[in-house]
């Protein structure tokens, strides 16, 4: 299992982790078999939200836990939070404070490895998020801090006044949807791909040692649906996994993954699956190391272009 190091606090966490919000509809001994799989394999880090099946994926998490061999100083738990459904996002300092509380009360667990803030917020204050962060580190509930869905300069704003660490940034990636790649490619070129979204926050997050975690690494568009094996819309491509796939002895979706693993940035991929197969399968690619010919294949394949 590839690895990756957190340059800012020198800690080593594998480049799989399990995303834990699709977990909600199963039950809590499939659960543990699950989680037991992927500790087993060197998945040792879960991402969850305080949102994730209305806490539901959390609190049966939680109860998982007590059922595991490993012990909790083995795996790397992480949660976010600041969506309130449907109503608003909230970065003040006592959301924060109570949300990382109920986090850990459904999670059973007395502190968390990481803490993300899901969704910037309109009307932060960042010297309450830097307050908010001080008292969890302080206080010892949460030990890594970082943020998900942020621009470079809403991380900036973050950074004048926070003091501890932010440590990842929570993206989303795959082979179609990259414009966190196109818009470095497309530079100075009236594309679609060209439309700098976020501030080159790819090259920013490398620049400022802010570890990339790869959300629906094999999903397309806004929670359209996956592109593996989706012959419609993505044919061209889902044959070159499929070339890819057998050269390497993998399967499409391993090579989905090895493609974002591939990149120097050194990111994590966030694997969504509930599946113990599936999670095999992206194990079992996280130490494939595709050539640069073929990585710029898929690239160009999933309908991107090299101006």
């Amino acid at each position: 299992m590839k690895s990756v190091r957190l340059t800012q606090t020198n800690t080593t966490v594998p480049s799989i982790v399990a995303g834990c919000m699709r977990i909600a509809h199963k039950n809590v001994p499939e659960i543990a078999d699950y989680i037991q799989f992927c500790v087993e394999n060197g998945v040792t880090y879960f991402d969850h939200a305080d949102i994730y099946g209305g806490g539901e994926c959390e609190r049966k998490f939680g109860e998982a836990l007590k059922n595991l061999s490993a012990s909790r100083d083995s795996i790397f738990i992480q949660s976010k939070c600041s969506i309130v459904p449907g109503v608003m996002y909230n970065m003040s300092k006592q959301y924060i404070l109570d949300a990382v509380d109920g986090i850990l009360s459904r999670l059973k667990c007395d502190y968390l490895d990481s803490l993300l803030l899901h969704r910037p917020d309109a009307l932060v204050e960042p010297e309450e998020v830097a307050e908010a962060f001080e008292i969890l580190k302080a206080t010892g509930k949460v030990r890594h801090f970082g943020v998900s869905n942020h621009s470079t300069m809403q991380i900036e704003l973050l950074k004048k006044y926070v003091t501890v660490p932010l440590e990842f940034n929570q993206l989303q990636l795959s082979i179609p949807s990259s414009n966190l790649i196109a818009v470095g490619m497309e530079v100075n070129m009236e594309t679609a791909g060209s439309l700098d979204r976020n501030g080159s926050v790819l090259d920013y997050c490398r620049l400022n040692d802010i570890t990339i975690q790869a959300w629906s690494p094999l999903q397309y568009g806004f929670f359209e649906g996956p592109f593996v094996g989706n012959y419609d819309k993505f044919r061209e491509l889902n044959i070159e996994l499929e070339n890819l796939a057998a050269k390497y002895s993998v399967t499409p979706t391993g090579i989905a993954t090895a493609w974002i693993l591939r990149h120097p940035a050194n990111m994590q991929v966030i694997a969504g699956t509930t599946s113990i197969n599936r999670m095999r399968e992206i194990i079992n690619s996280a130490d494939i190391t595709i050539t640069r010919e073929e990585w710029y294949s898929l690239y160009l394949k999933a309908g991107h272009i090299l101006p």
